[in-house]
């Protein structure tokens, strides 16, 4: 795998304005994001889907928590090595890289501000951010599967 060429395809998570995300749950009003549930190994979870380039690159912007066991999930045209990183990104999270069959590849920490790329461990089609250490809280590791992602497609 040659890293330039992949370069390109990190998507940038960039939170430049005070917007909460607590416990109220996603975003409301005019411009919220399509949610969805997901499963794994019978944890439930709520994710804002973004699969537009430029709700992919927007990310988490604005945002400064997240209520608990919801995140955000990134849905991708085809499969290919995934790369993500935090600059200007204030909320600490963990990232699951999933395959197109919904296997999770890979989990990272990523540390907020940083730009520090963190990459799929093979074709990832879905990349899943809940707050840092939430997998690991509910023993959820690679190999595992999330259930729901069809509905994410949508």
């Amino acid at each position: 795998m040659i890293l330039a060429s992949l370069v390109h395809r990190v998507v940038p998570l960039i939170a430049v304005a005070a917007m909460s995300f607590a416990t109220a749950g996603p975003a409301q009003g005019a411009g919220a994001l399509p949610t969805v549930a997901l499963t794994i190994n019978g944890q439930k979870l709520v994710a804002e889907v973004v699969s537009t380039p430029d709700d992919r690159a927007t990310g988490l912007m604005n945002r400064f928590s997240l209520a608990q066991d919801h995140g955000m999930l990134f849905v991708f045209e085809r499969a290919e090595p995934l790369g993500f990183w935090m600059k200007n990104t204030f909320i600490p999270l963990s990232i699951a890289f999933v395959d197109a069959g919904g296997r999770i590849l890979n989990i990272e920490d990523m540390a907020p501000q940083t730009e520090t790329t963190h990459w799929s461990k093979g074709s990832g089609l879905y990349a899943l951010e809940m707050r840092k250490g939430w997998f690991v809280e509910r023993g959820i590791k690679a190999g595992d599967r999330v259930e729901g992602l069809p509905g994410a497609r949508k």
